[in-house]
């Protein structure tokens, strides 16, 4: 027995060593000089379910355009709405009359009338997902209502109060891969797109306010968000892909005469009877600091279905489901309450995909990452942009390589943390006789520590499928949900299998 202690105090040092996250339990009691330390370890089991993850926090930069149909989770649609950015100072170039010498000697003359000639928005990606030849077609709409900044916007939003479906400004037919674009030039822009062509009208729109501000001396950015409120894509024919749009453009394009970079004297065309001129355009762009949100539709019966099976648990991404664990905190208070835990590790295993599962021609892929975060700070995480602390929420990484698991190696912190909320909340209740900051399903302030609980979900988890955002020196810098099509199934259930949260703590003896 004394080599079994002595093992697993080594391989506490070893733990403590890799990770100085470890819980405080217990440090109340700490020993005299006269007492023994023992490293021991036990497990105790979790319970897991499916939870209807319904609408979630949609802050991202990327569009998501398409629709799909898969045969264990149904349909999934997706569109989105966007505002348009002008920056700052924007100008149009000078128009240029070539029967006034002022504007031949002004190099910054350049437009050959005041008339727009094509208007147009591009979308652009760099990757998609599902059949890259299905047909598809998409429908662009003017937003007739102003995104507001300070609101947070969730997959569940209803377009249908932004836009009047009469404001159609386009249609376009595409596959996720254009045939009739060569490779060089596809390797060339390093990305794919598509390109609708929009009223000339919604140009000559933005073109003529332009000139209207520069006449009276004003900033035209400022008038630009009334003028053109955003954009509304969807999907309305076809099955099998769904695109990631990470750039939008709206062009206005209009006719330019071309000079000599040196003379400033504009060309003539080959044969020297015309001066010459070339088509350019303006960019109005969709920013990270502009507002996007994305709109989710889904088979809401069949999802529920499989929230309803209670041998294993699901993720379903975006927007779908995901997985609740109950951690059995009583357990750490009745068995480990003298002691100081160590570490407390959590693993979720991934079933493989069956035959059956996998007959889609293009099935969804796990989750790369997942976030374990309080069920009770759940939703607030995302919309405050917090950053996993591991104290309360962390991160981790599939390992597909060796064990098709995600492991979150040690939450220690996290049970220490629930249990001290726990005692703090019943010197409150002793204290006062109620919670007044927490309300129970009465509406009214707790009164008893079992309502707390209750009303706090206090030893409730959620595991959440996220996309992490990384800068240049590969630190966390943004936690988002992920809203890629994708999906799992785990171990667990209410049912099934128990998932074993591993212990190991220090024990200390006379």
């Amino acid at each position: 027995m004394k080599v079994k202690y002595l093992l697993l105090a080594l391989l506490t040092i070893i733990f403590i060593g890799c990770d100085d996250n470890t819980g405080a339990l217990g440090l109340e009691m700490f020993p005299g000089s006269d007492q023994n330390v023992n490293g021991k370890s036990t497990t105790f089991e979790v319970t897991t379910q499916s939870q209807l993850a319904e609408d979630v926090f949609a802050k991202t930069s990327v569009g998501y355009l398409g629709k799909f149909t898969d045969p264990n989770f149904g349909f999934f649609e997706a569109g989105f709405l966007a505002q348009i950015h002008c920056y700052e100072g924007f100008t149009f170039p000078a128009y240029c009359d070539v029967n006034n010498e002022a504007d031949l000697e002004n190099p910054k003359a350049l437009m050959t009338s005041n008339d727009i000639y094509r208007t147009e928005l591009r979308l652009w990606y760099t990757s998609y997902f599902g059949d890259s030849l299905a047909a598809s077609r998409l429908s662009v709409y003017e937003l007739d209502k102003n995104l507001n900044k300070t609101e947070a916007y969730y997959t569940s939003i209803d377009p249908k109060e932004y836009y009047n479906p009469s404001d159609l400004l386009g249609r376009k037919a595409y596959t996720a891969y254009d045939p009739a674009v060569s490779d060089s030039l596809r390797n060339a822009w390093g990305r794919d797109w598509i390109i609708v062509t929009l009223p000339t009208a919604l140009g000559q729109r933005i073109y003529d306010k332009s000139r209207e501000c520069e006449a009276n001396g004003e900033d035209f950015a400022p008038y630009f968000m009334d003028l053109f409120k955003g954009i509304y894509v969807k999907n309305d024919y076809g099955d099998g892909t769904v695109l990631y749009i990470t750039e939008i453009e709206l062009n206005v394009i209009y006719e330019v005469y071309v000079r000599d970079s040196d003379t400033g004297e504009i060309y003539k065309t080959h044969d020297e009877t015309a001066d010459s001129t070339a088509y350019t355009w303006s960019s109005f762009v969709a920013t990270k600091e502009i507002i996007q949100a994305n709109s989710f539709k889904s088979d809401e019966a069949l999802i529920k279905q499989k929230v309803e099976e209670t041998n294993w648990t699901y993720l379903k991404t975006p927007a779908g489901i995901y997985t609740q664990a109950t951690l059995p905190l009583e357990k750490f208070e009745e068995e480990l309450s003298q002691d100081t835990l160590n570490v407390v590790n959590l693993t979720f295993t991934n079933y493989n995909q069956t035959d059956d599962e996998n007959k889609y021609a293009f099935p969804m892929s796990a989750p790369t990452y997942l976030l374990l975060v309080r069920e009770k700070d759940r939703e607030n995480f995302f919309i405050n942009n917090e950053i996993n602390d591991n104290v309360t929420s962390y991160i981790t990484q599939q390992n597909l390589i060796y064990t098709n698991q995600y492991v979150f190696s040690n939450i220690s912190q996290l049970v220490t943390t629930c249990i001290e909320e726990k005692k703090a909340a019943e010197i409150e209740l002793e204290t006062y006789g109620k919670i007044s900051n927490v309300l129970g399903s009465n509406g009214e302030a707790v009164t008893t520590i079992d309502q707390w609980k209750e009303a706090t979900q206090w030893d409730k988890i959620a595991v959440i499928p996220i996309s992490v955002v990384f800068d240049s020196n590969s630190n966390i810098v943004g936690i988002l949900n992920d809203l890629q099509p994708g999906y799992t199934k785990l171990k667990g259930g209410l049912t099934g299998s128990k998932l074993d949260l591993n212990v190991i703590y220090t024990s200390f003896t006379k």
